[in-house]
């Protein structure tokens, strides 16, 4: 059987205020009657859950899971993107960031700073009494504006870059180690940790910590021209999520990666359902397949031209028909034969 579980799917992009994207249960059973199995809960929606509540309370996590397992799902993950993404944050990005921060520390970048620190080490508590292994964020940026080489970077910047932000990291990633769960952070443009080269200088800075890994995510590898096959066989051992999203990448006389500041619809790289867009599915879930990846596969909807509903009840089962359950026995079986070190000696000649 696989050891891959799913489907699941991220909440995030389905939250509302109609039924039944208003409440935990709602949501829950929405997702179950699909047929999904597991429910990735953003722990911004106070919606679905109170995260001072859950890190401090078993009754509660216990109720929550209650209110999953009568939808017909569990909790495979919680995730604080957005909190993750204010641990780190550069000052020409202040103002587009505070958004995702209570009103009492906007305008305040060390309180807001504060803030989302606190909010991963209560993320972290959460998870341990909700039974959960791993946990999805963002690393956050203090480098992503000098991306582009131009003008020259001073020598030493981002060295200095990734020695702040594992600075900053550290004592959230110690309090997730002693709640024994994974912190997996999603490599994704906008990031510090957005591909492979930049996931190895942030390990590096942290000194190797055990609890940092990764969420795979294959569309933004995709926009990014990356060969997101072969970075599974690269970091297949710190890989402890994926969010199954596809992308399409069409690049133009008059457009490339960057998008030419162009809305999703018209950029040459852009998020797409799962099945419409153009990446290699049947090639990653193998690739899983063969180092035994054992997390969840959770859906990810971000699609710009097909309706969320559409794309949810549509993946539910291309995860299904993807997940590959692996033998266990070698297809050549039936031509073998017993032997034993004197039959293999004569075999190859040997006395």
């Amino acid at each position: 059987m696989s050891a891959m579980k799913g489907p699941a799917i991220f909440l995030a992009q389905f939250m509302g205020q109609d039924a039944p994207f208003d409440s935990l249960a709602n949501m829950a059973r929405w997702a179950g009657d699909l047929g999904y199995k597991g429910i990735q809960v953003p722990t911004s929606e106070s919606g679905l859950i109170d995260l001072s509540l859950a890190a401090e309370s078993q009754d509660y996590c216990d109720e929550l899971k209650g209110i999953c397992a009568a939808g017909g799902v569990e909790i495979s993950e919680l995730s604080t993107h957005l909190q993750g993404q204010l641990v780190a944050v550069h000052p020409a990005y202040d103002e587009l960031f505070d958004g995702f921060a209570p009103k009492a520390v906007r305008g305040n970048p060390a309180a807001r700073q504060e803030w989302a620190v606190d909010q991963l080490l209560l993320a972290a508590k959460a998870s341990r009494n909700l039974g959960l292994n791993a946990h999805a964020t963002f690393s956050g940026a203090l480098l992503w504006q000098m991306m582009y080489p131009w003008p020259q970077r001073p020598e030493g910047l981002v060295e200095l870059g990734f020695k702040t932000l594992a600075e900053r990291w550290l004592p959230i990633l110690n309090a997730f180690d002693d709640a024994g769960v994974d912190v997996c952070y999603e490599i994704h443009p906008g990031e510090d940790l957005h591909d492979g080269v930049t996931f190895e200088r942030f390990l590096e800075a942290t000194g190797g910590h055990s609890r940092c890994n990764i969420l795979y995510d294959p569309s933004h590898f995709l926009l990014q021209q990356l060969d997101y096959i072969q970075f599974i066989d690269y970091y297949h051992e710190r890989i402890k999520m994926f969010h199954v999203k596809d992308a399409e990448f069409n690049p133009s006389g008059k457009s490339g990666v960057y998008g030419g500041y162009q809305g999703w619809k018209d950029r040459p790289g852009r998020f797409r359902s799962l099945g419409d867009g153009q990446v290699d599915f049947s090639g990653i879930f193998s690739q899983f397949a063969k180092y035994g990846y054992d997390g969840w596969a959770v859906l990810e909807w971000e699609c710009c031209l097909k309706h969320p509903e559409d794309g949810a009840r549509e993946g539910v089962d291309f995860i299904n028909q993807h997940i590959i359950r692996t033998t266990d026995k070698a297809f050549d079986d039936f031509a073998g034969s017993a032997t034993n070190d004197a039959a293999n000696r004569r075999i190859l000649g040997l006395s």
